[in-house]
């Protein structure tokens, strides 16, 4: 593709998704505003789907401009029953910002909206912050081995910010959002590692056991999304320069094991390597889902 037609292309998908956010965060904020100013528990249950609702007609936009601004083929192989009432913990891989826009636009409006669990640092970003927090987004502090090592209690303070979260979530139909591996995949990320995986960085099992601890029976599966991108990892700017040709993702819905409601991730050493052993098998599992999807297995 030329460089001004790609140029005009980005330029046009930026003025597009500015101006989808002015129009969308206007009526949330004023729902979240009555929502606040009521604490009613019947306002509050009444103001949830509306303040869903709007957030979906916010995703449809944003994958219209995808549809209609690029040539991506978006190719799926899904083995799961999808349902809009459905109380949902999705666990995929992380290869680049993409990943949401792709999973927004095939869940949206056939699961509930989808929940991530955000740093605290994007509450700042100019109405984004806001609009998350409005939409119950949990906020949460990323702390580092060494801080945690030196206070301890900065480790109770994350799963504390899970445990409200979750408390809110089991009302509602909720679709919980985990980046298993907590950050994007980069070769030097993965040697760094030494990542056995070929395609994967290693999972972080803490945050899983915590949501499945915190909602205990109210989840019903796990969603577990594999996405690869054939042609390399793209940037945002890739995908609306239309330099994505396609994408490939795979879907398949699994079972929450019950030995794991209600552990102890945290105190029980040999509950923990149980569930790490568990989530090692399921990554091993999408390691080679991946390799199914890139043609190489």
């Amino acid at each position: 593709m030329r460089p001004v037609s790609a140029f005009l292309r980005v330029s046009l998908a930026a003025l597009l998704i500015v101006a989808n956010i002015v129009v969308h965060v206007l009526p949330l904020f004023a729902v979240t505003l009555l929502k606040a100013l009521l604490p009613f528990e019947r306002v509050r249950v009444a103001c949830n789907p509306l303040l869903a609702g709007i957030a979906e007609s916010w995703i449809a936009f944003n994958s219209g401009v995808i549809d209609r601004l690029t040539h991506t083929r978006f190719v799926v192989s899904e083995h799961a029953d999808l349902r809009r009432d459905g109380h949902y913990l999705v666990l995929a891989n992380h290869q680049s910002w993409v990943d949401i826009f792709v999973l927004q636009k095939r869940f949206n409006r056939r699961i509930p909206l989808l929940r991530f669990f955000l740093k605290r640092e994007l509450f700042w970003i100019p109405l984004m912050g806001l609009a998350w927090w409005a939409l119950d987004f949990p906020f949460m502090r990323r702390h580092t081995r060494e801080q945690i090592a030196r206070r301890p209690e900065l480790a109770g303070r994350d799963i504390e910010t899970t445990r409200r979260a979750c408390a809110r979530f089991r009302a509602i139909p909720v679709s919980i959002m985990n980046f298993v591996e907590g950050t994007r995949f980069t070769p030097e990320k993965h040697a760094s590692q030494a990542s056995p995986y070929r395609n994967l960085l290693k999972p972080r099992s803490g945050g899983v056991a915590f949501v499945i601890d915190a909602m205990g029976d109210g989840l019903q599966s796990i969603l577990d999304v594999t996405l690869v991108y054939p042609a390399g990892r793209p940037t945002m700017v890739d995908l609306f320069a239309d330099r994505v040709p396609e994408v490939r993702i795979d879907v398949r819905e699994r079972p929450i094991p019950r030995e794991f409601v209600g552990g102890d991730y945290q105190g029980d050493a040999r509950f923990r390597e149980r569930f790490q052993e568990w989530m090692n098998a399921l990554w091993e599992d999408k390691d080679a889902t991946c390799e199914r999807l890139l043609g190489r297995a």
